[in-house]
């Protein structure tokens, strides 16, 4: 079955993707994931931190198949009830006032970047520019690519939507001098994933704000991959002792449905008005039922409490073998279940090839093998995956 897939993927869709890893999934239950060829997969990655409830969560099954028997889709000509009520889940625990839904990261992003500009427009000032920083990913649309601070995702798409700049992180000296009287927004992900897990200083965020509210410009977070507790906390930002203007949510909200969030303060939220932004699927019945869902298992089964409890667990572990291999395992970083563990250049795609065979999925960043683990993960689960890549490293 698999090579049919394989020649159908390969007649049919765009290459964009390459040779993917040569496997297919056909149905998941919790950690697990069960390929077309009976091989069962231990799932370390999360769908990119996608699947925060595992695979096949009753409780969450059980609710989207309540809402297909309702509505799935009506327009937001109409008012929606899911909608409502996710937009006030959200704000009752979190420092928004007002939310917007999208589909996606990148589109959460784009509408955070087009309220920033707009709000100062509106204020009939021209500020328009928005610095990010290097090593970044905010998204694929173009100017999701201009926000993002990798060379090889631009330079195929210049001239890039202009306005953007980009900074090192963790470096307030080089934001200070990026700044001119046109910056509307800094904006940053707080645990950069793409490049391998590289949490801010904590320090480093809050001078930022604190010049944000200096010179009058929106802080922006990117909580689209560390956002419904990936972190430990609710929102990454929890942890970081200050509050955005405007923060960003998909991936995790949704479970595994897709659904964006653009979450922002009431000053600058309210810049938006009739027509001057809309989506046609943002935010529908079935989408924000997931998201719903999503929220009162968080409660009901004390997620947060397991992040918390299974990230101290899985970093103690992980730091055993660090000491076992001190010349294979050259760091770790984490922000609770968002880990990364940087490996020799010369040996880190043949042990995310090990473990792959072994049956565990992983996401390789450069050098860093980087896990997204659904937040059900067990203690059990995470001696499985500490065992495979203590062989692999062992046979390396």
């Amino acid at each position: 079955m698999l090579e049919h897939i394989k020649t159908l993927d390969k007649q049919y869709y765009m290459n964009t993707f390459g040779n993917r890893l040569d496997v297919c999934f056909e149905k998941g239950d919790g950690m697990r994931l069960f390929s077309t060829e009976g091989k069962v997969f231990y799932d370390f990655l999360g769908g990119i931190a996608v699947n925060a409830l595992g695979h096949s969560h009753p409780k969450f099954i059980q609710a989207l198949k309540n809402q297909l028997d309702k509505l799935i889709h009506t327009s937001n000509l109409y008012y929606i009830e899911n909608q409502a009520k996710l937009a006030q889940r959200i704000v009752e625990n979190s420092c928004a006032d007002k939310v917007f839904f999208a589909n996606t990261g990148a589109e959460a992003n784009e509408g955070a970047f087009k309220l920033a500009k707009i709000y100062f427009h509106k204020k009939g000032q021209e500020k328009y520019e928005i610095i990010t920083l290097d090593k970044s990913f905010h998204g694929r649309t173009l100017a999701a690519v201009a926000a993002t601070g990798q060379e090889k995702y631009q330079k195929p798409y210049k001239p890039l939507t202009p306005g953007f700049k980009q900074v090192p992180p963790n470096d307030f000296g080089a934001v200070e001098a990026a700044l001119t009287d046109k910056t509307a927004a800094i904006m940053i992900e707080l645990v950069q994933g793409e490049s391998g897990v590289h949490p801010m200083d904590k320090e480093y965020v809050q001078k930022l704000r604190k010049l944000c509210d200096e010179k009058e410009i929106i802080l922006i977070f990117d909580e689209v991959q560390t956002g419904m507790g990936r972190s430990g906390k609710l929102f990454c930002y929890e942890n970081y002792g200050t509050e955005p203007d405007i923060f960003t949510l998909a991936k995790a909200l949704g479970g595994g449905i897709p659904i964006g969030a653009v979450c922002a303060k009431d000053f600058v939220a309210k810049a938006f008005e009739p027509g001057d932004h809309g989506t046609t699927f943002g935010g529908n019945p079935f989408a924000t039922a997931a998201g719903l869902a999503v929220f009162d298992i968080f409660e009901e089964e004390n997620i947060l409490d397991n992040v918390k409890h299974m990230s101290e667990y899985f970093m103690k572990e992980l730091s055993k073998l660090m000491h076992k291999y001190a010349n294979k395992v050259l760091n770790l970083r984490n922000a609770g279940l968002l880990i990364g563990i940087e490996l020799k250049p010369d040996i880190s795609k043949t042990i995310f090839s090990s473990m792959f065979e072994k049956g565990f999925l992983t996401s390789l960043c450069g050098t860093t093998m980087r896990l997204a683990p659904p937040l059900i993960v067990t203690k059990a689960e995470i001696d499985l995956f500490v065992n495979a890549l203590d062989m692999s490293l062992m046979e390396e």
